[in-house]
């Protein structure tokens, strides 16, 4: 796990109101659903002098899932998907952030669902940092990253008559981050 510095170690909590996690997953093998969770929190602890020294931890409550379609959240809530009551919330923990190139990193980490922690990369980008109209710093990330869904316990699918499944396995995860340069 990164460690960083006290000296120049920044903390940045996530501005939840302007940041976003979002999904996509093949439905019926002919379409894409999209759907997105209403919160993510989470902290940056930033090394000003060398990125590779921070880590960054972000929190997503499974309640939240938005999916346009008020049935489909209600089943992907259940014991057949996230299984929301018994763990209502997916975690991200960064062990090793890298630089990719100008304004690029690698982070990998521990991402958590269902009760499940494996290994993930996300490839990030920078979007800036700067003052806000109130006199506060800000900056911007956005990830993207792939994972199989049944790596994490969601297994739940229905055949097709004519072939294929309901759901497909691969998800595509976007995150678009702003966080706000703590006082503390």
């Amino acid at each position: 796990m990164s460690t960083v510095s006290t000296a120049v170690a920044t903390t940045w909590r996530v501005d939840s109101t302007h940041s976003l996690a979002e999904f996509a997953v093949r439905h019926l093998m002919i379409s894409t659903v999209k759907g997105r969770f209403t919160e993510v929190t989470g902290t940056l602890i930033g090394d000003d002098t060398d990125p590779e020294n921070s880590s960054i931890e972000l929190t997503i409550p499974v309640l939240g899932i938005d999916t346009r379609e008020p049935q489909r959240d209600a089943h992907l809530r259940s014991t057949d998907f996230f299984e929301a009551e018994r763990y209502p919330e997916i975690h991200f923990r960064s062990t090793r952030i890298a630089r990719a190139g100008k304004g690029q990193f690698t982070v990998t980490g521990d991402l958590t669902i269902r009760g499940t922690t494996k290994p993930v990369a996300l490839t990030v980008e920078s979007g800036g940092r700067g003052k806000d109209p109130w006199g506060g710093e800000r900056i911007g990330f956005s990830t993207a990253t792939t994972i199989n869904r049944k790596d994490f316990g969601l297994h739940w699918n229905q055949a097709l008559e004519a072939g294929g499944v309901v759901v497909g396995n691969e998800v595509k995860i976007s995150v678009e981050l702003e966080l706000v340069r703590s006082s503390d």
